[in-house]
């Protein structure tokens, strides 16, 4: 194990310590407390660059043919609409989860989180790099339309019930630039704004063919470990 992986295994158990501490008052869903359970459709596009992860490279269906897709918005603070907050994105397709927050979308931006008002607004990225065959690659997504979405899920429920939310999914080799690879389309789901299902793993669950780090396993699991007792991740 390496420097970088020992100091990123502490920092996980601190974080997944802070986690236990506020899920004891918060419940089951320390943060992204309240969501908006959304779903669609994942549609793929040729893309040249390739990102040395199958997911992305070779999705297994041809261009042109739709995945299934289920999702999850939420306020990773679960602060009051009035106030701006950091937006979670989780994305399930081909059996993978992506956990997305918002963040910026150049260098160094889009290692750090970004509260943002809405959604609409938003670049939601991966933050940490999956680990492909020609080096470290971050996904994002992009909102297309509508533009602006409100802050208040309420609100967003209604308008995307109104006109689906469309986004494009990039990804990028670590300081490169981004490639555009799929788009996303995504309404609500029937019944509740919010509920117990699906639970969204990426440590887990990650995207077909996507390696990860010994640091970023080690900075994450804890977390996710904590959350697997509780009952709840995303």
């Amino acid at each position: 194990m390496t420097i970088e992986d020992d100091a990123a295994r502490g920092l996980g158990r601190v974080l997944a310590a802070a986690i236990g501490v506020i899920g004891a008052v918060r419940g089951p869903r320390p943060i992204h407390t309240t969501g908006l359970l959304l779903q669609g459709r994942l549609q793929r596009l040729p893309h040249a660059t390739r990102a040395g992860i199958a997911w992305i490279d070779e999705p297994g269906t041809s261009a042109g043919e739709a995945a299934l897709v289920e999702a999850r918005l939420s306020r990773g603070a679960a602060l009051p609409a009035s106030l701006p907050d950091v937006i979670g994105l989780a994305l399930r397709v081909d059996g993978g989860d992506l956990l997305l927050s918002s963040t910026g979308i150049g260098v160094p931006g889009r290692f750090l989180l970004q509260p943002r008002w809405s959604a609409g607004q938003a670049v939601l990225s991966t933050l940490m790099p999956y680990r492909g065959e020609h080096g470290p690659v971050l996904v994002a997504a992009r909102s297309r339309r509508p533009r602006p979405l409100p802050a208040r899920m309420e609100d967003v429920r209604a308008a995307l019930a109104a006109e689906p939310w469309a986004l494009e999914l990039l990804f990028a080799p670590a300081t490169e630039r981004w490639h555009r690879f799929a788009t996303v389309d995504l309404a609500p789901v029937d019944g509740a704004l919010d509920g117990p299902e699906p639970r969204f793993d990426p440590v887990l669950r990650p995207p077909r063919g996507a390696g990860t780090y010994g640091w970023t396993r080690a900075l994450r699991e804890p977390s996710y470990a904590v959350a697997r007792r509780r009952g709840t991740t995303r």
